[in-house]
């Protein structure tokens, strides 16, 4: 039997003297930062809260401001070009990597939607929650459900940014867009007021690197990749590139919707396969 793409996984890093040195400064500042500006966070929603209800006029920036400090704590360039979606809708794009998340929050305030089981996941599930995550079941009994919610959030005007792939990658494929998630955007409530946009995330490793180098996929786990990130002498550079907006009630379906914005994000991957 042939090996897939999600088998083929490398090796995990062996980490030199100098390599520990970066991960122990980088971690440990990049750690300070991120659960000190969640200690911001939570402190300013206490005030936000009462005043605004479950409209965020103010945390969105901390979340920016820590993701933006994250990418200079790792000296990882990161580039964005193309326009910025305005007024109500949803974000949508391709997903490599855990990076995805500071990547994707760094240029724009947006609120994720993520299966439900992160919730669950230790300190990531705690982060994601203080963030305001919408969080989702994938079972078509609560998809009555999951469509309110979404119109409740969009309502008070949070971008919703979801990545249809259902997966991450090795960073140089994007897979087929599901569709399932936009059929909420497609009721009557909704379809209307809408644009939906579309986001190629591109990672270009370190000179001389796998261009995989970036990429969390299939049973890789997550503390060796932190680890190498942190660790990276030369790190390489991340892209985001920001397509046209659409509105909703321009396509007929969820399924031509779909496509369009797979489309647009296979576009500018100039690495893409399968």
């Amino acid at each position: 039997m042939s090996r897939s793409w999600e088998d083929d996984i490398p090796p995990d890093p062996k980490l030199g003297p100098g390599d520990w040195l970066r991960v122990l400064w980088r971690g440990s500042v990049l750690g300070t930062v991120t659960f000190g500006g969640l200690g911001l966070l939570l402190l300013m929603r206490l005030i936000e809260r009462p005043i605004y209800g479950t409209r965020r006029p103010i945390t969105p920036w901390i979340t920016q401001g820590v993701c933006r400090a994250a990418f200079v704590i790792l000296r990882m360039p990161i580039t964005a070009r193309g326009p910025r979606i305005k007024g109500p809708g949803a974000v949508v794009a391709n997903h490599s990597s855990w990076l995805d998340i500071f990547a994707l929050n760094s240029r724009k305030n947006v609120y994720f939607v993520s299966k439900a089981e992160v919730a669950g996941w230790p300190g990531i599930g705690w982060l994601a929650r203080a963030t305001g995550t919408v969080f989702i079941r994938r079972d078509p009994r609560e998809a009555a459900e999951q469509t309110r919610l979404f119109e409740e959030r969009l309502r008070q005007g949070h971008r919703l940014l979801f990545f249809p792939e259902g997966t991450s990658t090795d960073a140089i494929r994007v897979l087929p867009f599901k569709s399932t998630l936009f059929a909420a955007f497609f009721t009557d409530g909704l379809r209307h007021d809408l644009q939906m946009q579309a986001v190629t995330v591109m990672y270009h490793p370190p000179e001389g690197e796998d261009p995989r180098y970036y990429g969390w996929w299939g049973e890789m786990d997550f503390a060796p990749h932190l680890l190498k990130t942190l660790a990276t002498r030369r790190q390489g550079r991340v892209e985001l590139i920001y397509h046209d907006p659409v509105r909703v009630d321009d396509f007929p379906n969820r399924k031509t919707l779909a496509s369009h914005l797979e489309a647009q994000v296979r576009a500018a991957h100039a690495m893409t396969e399968g």
